[in-house]
């Protein structure tokens, strides 16, 4: 990611929504070094903070609702939450939750892309988001994976102004050139009801480690270290309560 601080429009946060919050705290702190607390207001509902050397990283919380997946949440920055509302509705997405006051840490909306790709927008006030990008242990870039690229495309550009690489291999969206992500497209060997989603990965020391580390306690390799073409060695892993992430080696450029 060639983004260092949260910016309108950027990638800004990435939450866990589990069903077992202890062992999803105990899992993430082996493999990515983080020390997790409880948020602090007093209407978070269990929901911790996972830190780095102080700074804020990820947010994990229980699920709030029966059936919701346990999964990985993106969130985008934006100036005005209500305004981004309008505009992801002009799109051709929708909006699932929101706009909603966060105590006095910002506004904050659940939207779904034309596509079926659930995302956050997050409007700031006394929190800006994560506190560092791309070190180990750290969001260090975001993937949209859909079936129906050109729609994306079109949606995302629009409501947030990305530019997007012109790549048939690997489309990457960025700010003002400034790249933070990618887009695959969805074939035949994805299984039909997994559904168009936004994948976060962090950065980490080792690719393989973290690899070895995730079976070691009971999760998933579901794509084994790999190296990309002209960019970093990734893996794609799922926790022991099923939710996917991705992980590439830090200093690698993308």
């Amino acid at each position: 990611m060639k983004l260092h601080e949260p910016v309108p429009g950027g990638p800004c946060w990435a939450e866990l929504g589990t069903s077992d919050l202890e062992a999803a705290e105990r899992f993430y702190a082996g493999l990515f070094g983080w020390h997790c607390g409880t948020d602090a207001g007093a209407q978070a509902g269990g929901r911790t903070i996972a830190r780095l050397d102080g700074a804020a990283v990820a947010a994990l919380a229980p699920l709030d609702q029966p059936g919701r997946p346990v999964a990985w949440n993106v969130s985008f920055a934006v100036r005005d939450a209500d305004t981004a509302v309008r505009q992801v509705t002009a799109a051709g997405g929708t909006v699932a939750q929101g706009p909603a006051d966060v105590f006095d840490a910002g506004r904050s909306v659940v939207a779904v892309d034309p596509t079926g790709a659930v995302f956050q927008l997050w409007q700031r006030r006394s929190f800006p988001g994560a506190g560092v990008f791309n070190a180990p242990g750290s969001l260090g870039w975001v993937e949209l994976l859909t079936r129906e690229p050109g729609r994306a495309a079109d949606f995302y550009t629009t409501v947030f102004g990305w530019t997007v690489t012109t790549s048939d291999r690997y489309p990457q969206w960025g700010i003002e050139g400034a790249d933070f992500g990618g887009m695959v497209t969805m074939d035949e060997k994805f299984p039909h009801e997994v559904p168009a989603h936004w994948l976060p990965y962090f950065a980490v020391a080792d690719v393989d480690t973290a690899a070895a580390g995730t079976t070691g306690a009971g999760g998933t390799v579901l794509m084994p270290p790999t190296p990309v073409p002209e960019g970093p060695r990734i893996a794609v892993l799922r926790d022991p309560q099923g939710a996917m992430f991705g992980v590439y080696r830090a200093g690698d450029e993308r």
